[in-house]
């Protein structure tokens, strides 16, 4: 009889052994569990959408938990935040094997002495309540061991076995889609781990090129796309992802989730942040938005909006994308330029 291998063995195995994915096709695994009718989850009463062909609902916003949950300084408050969050609805919690608070410390935050990383943090609340979040995390390393190690040690940290969502992280480029699509690398990576039951759905994240993004919804079979707003720029080359790369995932029935929709606070003075939610949960398409979160006051102001949600009106939305005009050129920030890496001030 053959020994039953564990994820947690096989994900091993594919490390030691080079990653020979074609080996691995004789190997038994718990199968996926993809959508059901039933929502396993509890939203609290928080307006929810299905997410794309997954059949998952989950509520409107989602729980960001990069850099600026990650200086947070008191652990404490870190697990508070978390618990509090969850009790009230936010059960899609997004993190990444590269969010921590090794980068400049956000507006309003001080530096940590302390290495803190989001991933920690977050295994700490997981390992005792897991089957009540929906929980996703993203790999970042494009050489294909590395990408095995990482995933790994994030469920090492995440005190889990198995993610419902596994990302790859920040596609940049169509030459690094290009990489990715070589056999035996990340997109095999990432699909060959739904397959065998490691995680449920597969998904990749991006800020800048609006034909990279659309160009992998032809790659594989990706359950969902995180994709930035058009007001995030690097540099004078505005992409207009809205209409490029989400039409794209919506044709294959993917899930699509916002983020950035609240970055402009940080540049346009007096702008009201909860017109830019709202502005963000009123564009057609999406099915919600990521929303960096590092305090239980940010936390309660977001569940606010979302129980009070009210549609803008044309001309409101009309409005704000003419305020947000200028943010498309601004260069002055840090998270403008090209060596800016997802997590730093997720919002």
């Amino acid at each position: 009889m053959a020994k039953k291998i564990n994820r947690r063995d096989f994900i091993r195995g594919m490390v030691g052994t080079g990653l020979s994915l074609t080996a691995l096709n004789g190997l038994s695994f718990l199968s996926s569990c993809a959508g059901t009718p039933h929502n396993p989850y509890n939203a609290q009463g928080l307006p929810v959408s299905y997410l794309g062909n997954t059949g998952v609902l989950i509520p409107r916003i989602v729980l960001g938990l990069g850099s600026r949950f990650c200086h947070i300084e008191s652990e404490d408050e870190s697990e508070e935040m978390l618990n509090y969050a969850l009790d009230n609805g936010f059960y899609y919690w997004d993190t990444a094997h590269i969010y921590d608070n090794s980068i400049a410390a956000p507006p309003g935050k001080s530096k940590s002495s302390k290495h803190i990383i989001s991933e920690e943090r977050v295994g700490k609340v997981i390992r005792y309540r897991r089957k009540e979040v929906f929980l996703s995390t993203k790999v970042t390393a494009r050489e294909p061991s590395e990408a095995m190690k990482q995933i790994e040690l994030s469920l090492k940290r995440l005190h889990t076995d198995k993610l419902d969502m596994l990302k790859i992280h920040d596609v940049s480029s169509l030459e690094d889609v290009d990489q990715m699509s070589r056999p035996g690398h990340l997109i095999d990576i990432v699909h060959r781990l739904k397959e065998e039951g490691v995680t449920r759905f597969i998904g990749y994240s991006g800020h800048s090129n609006a034909e990279a993004m659309k160009e992998m919804t032809k790659r594989g079979n990706f359950d969902s796309m995180l994709i930035a707003m058009n007001h995030w720029n690097r540099g004078n080359d505005p992409q207009p992802r809205e209409e490029v790369a989400i039409p794209a995932a919506l044709a294959k029935d993917m899930g699509v989730l916002l983020m950035k929709a609240i970055r402009p606070k940080e540049t346009i003075p007096d702008i009201n942040i909860e017109d830019l939610v709202r502005y963000a949960l009123c564009l057609k398409g999406p099915h919600a938005v990521v929303i960096g979160m590092d305090s239980m006051d940010v936390v309660k102001s977001n569940l606010n909006i979302l129980r009070n949600f009210t549609e803008l009106s044309p001309e409101e939305m009309r409005e704000l994308a003419n305020v947000l005009k200028p943010f498309y050129r601004s260069e002055n920030l840090p998270w403008m330029q090209k060596n800016y890496t997802d997590g730093n001030w997720e919002l």
